[in-house]
């Protein structure tokens, strides 16, 4: 007799992740034409809207959509940490994750999983089935599993990410990249299709964000040397979504298990604004030595710094080596650095939409070592944290810069949205484990 996971799955989910794409743009490319297929799929089903994970950086937004849990319990809050204890920088990786994710959830249910260029998830570690790793991953040898995958990958010419420096102002090799990108996803799809007999199937898609970065006037101006080549890659993106809606729709028992979404919106950059900077001139941060750029040379005079994109820590007794904040003034200073926030102005135009307690929006665990306030900027207003930058306001560097609503979601399951209120990325995986038969839906 086979074993179950031999046999075809009975029960089966199909979902594709397009990074950074917007709920606006979707919307609007489905009603042009430029992408007929995902329009189809819009039309049978449900379209809807969501606001993802605080700060809207794929990293944290993946990390909750891959546990099904906010960032107080996952403990994934930005793309750089710092060690506890320390002023040393870290890069949270795929270990740093302080709970089991869906696919962990399915594989104790004999459930298999495929994870293709999921962002968040190097190095690659054992589940039931098969994971290659997305950005921001190093080294390919360690970014799949079963190690068994690797030749076919290395056959295939498999290429994590492109070279950003080689492409940034190179709009020509940056689409020839984009291409070739999808073009080796979904030939690694292709066998792992058929080698895995999989429950849930997950594709992400992140040239799409690479693009918006890279490119976004060519978006928004029609009159764009590259507005062309990017209506070229967006066609090039749904004709592959069509195909693997139609494969699915072919194999499952079920079609309707099928799952479009982004883990945040886009929108074209303006101007950067640097919080650091910002919190020195209103004396929170204060900085020692030579190197105003260095944390290590933080002053105990400081009440509070900020790490990318948008997060600020107070500067607290017993959580850094020189930190002097005690808990009674704690709440006195989020205010004030709130307000400083909140009347900032730039050209006579507010630059911050929303001022967010950590305390407010996560919950769990690990909340205590997520920030203390975290910023959410108005459209065109893109957040840093680096040390040492001359001015709070400065010019652009990307075209494109993340946004934490103008996120969507599309699924012909229209029985598991939840309706009455507005949609979180945290719906999503909620919808999804439902439609495997694992978990009840958000009410």
């Amino acid at each position: 007799m086979a074993l179950k996971w031999f046999q075809q799955p009975s029960e089966r989910a199909c979902v594709v992740g397009l990074d950074g794409v917007p709920y606006s743009m979707v919307k609007r490319f489905a009603a042009d034409g430029v992408m007929p297929r995902l329009g189809e799929i819009i039309a049978g089903g449900a379209f809807r809207e969501t606001t993802v994970s605080l700060p809207e950086i794929s990293s944290v937004s993946w990390s909750t959509f891959m546990t099904g849990k906010n960032p107080g319990e996952h403990g994934i809050f930005g793309f750089t940490d710092l060690h506890p204890g320390t002023y040393t920088q870290s890069f949270p990786s795929f270990r740093d994750l302080k709970c089991d994710t869906i696919w962990d959830r399915l594989g104790e249910q004999k459930m298999r999983s495929v994870v293709i260029n999921q962002p968040a998830t190097y190095p690659a570690r054992p589940i039931h089935g098969a994971l290659v790793s997305g950005f921001v991953a190093v080294h390919l040898d360690k970014s799949v599993f079963p190690a068994r995958y690797l030749r076919q990958l290395r056959d295939i010419n498999y290429e994590i990410d492109l070279d950003a420096e080689l492409v940034r102002d190179n709009p020509p090799a940056l689409f020839r990249a984009l291409h070739e990108l999808l073009r080796v996803r979904e030939r690694l799809m292709d066998v792992l299709w058929t080698e895995e007999k999989w429950n849930l199937m997950e594709v992400v898609i992140t040239g799409t964000d690479r693009l918006h970065h890279f490119l976004f006037d060519a978006y928004e101006d029609a009159n764009h040397p590259n507005h062309g080549d990017f209506l070229d890659y967006y066609r090039a993106v749904d004709a592959l979504v069509g195909r693997i809606h139609d494969r699915f729709a072919a194999d499952a028992s079920d079609p309707r298990n099928f799952f479009v979404l982004s883990d945040h919106g886009f929108c074209k950059t303006r101007h950067e604004v640097n919080v650091n900077a910002l919190l020195a001139q209103n004396g929170h941060l204060k900085m020692t030595g030579d190197d105003p750029r260095r944390m290590e040379n933080i002053s105990e005079a400081a009440t509070a710094f900020g790490l990318d994109p948008s997060r600020i820590y107070l500067h607290k007794r017993g959580r850094y080596p020189r930190g002097g904040v005690d808990e009674s003034r704690a709440d006195a200073l989020t205010d004030e650095i709130s307000q400083a926030f909140l009347a900032l102005r730039h050209d006579g135009e507010a630059v911050i939409r929303r001022v967010f307690r950590g305390r407010d929006v996560y919950s769990g665990p690990a909340s205590a070592s997520g920030p203390d306030l975290i910023l959410l900027s108005m459209p065109g207003f893109d957040l840093k944290g680096r040390l040492g930058a001359a001015s709070v306001v400065a010019d652009r560097r990307l075209q494109g810069m993340h946004t934490w609503d103008d996120a969507f979601v599309v699924t012909k399951r229209t029985d598991l949205v939840p309706g009455g209120r507005d949609l979180t990325l945290l719906d999503v995986p909620a919808m999804l484990m439902k439609c495997l038969g694992l978990e009840s839906a958000h009410a």
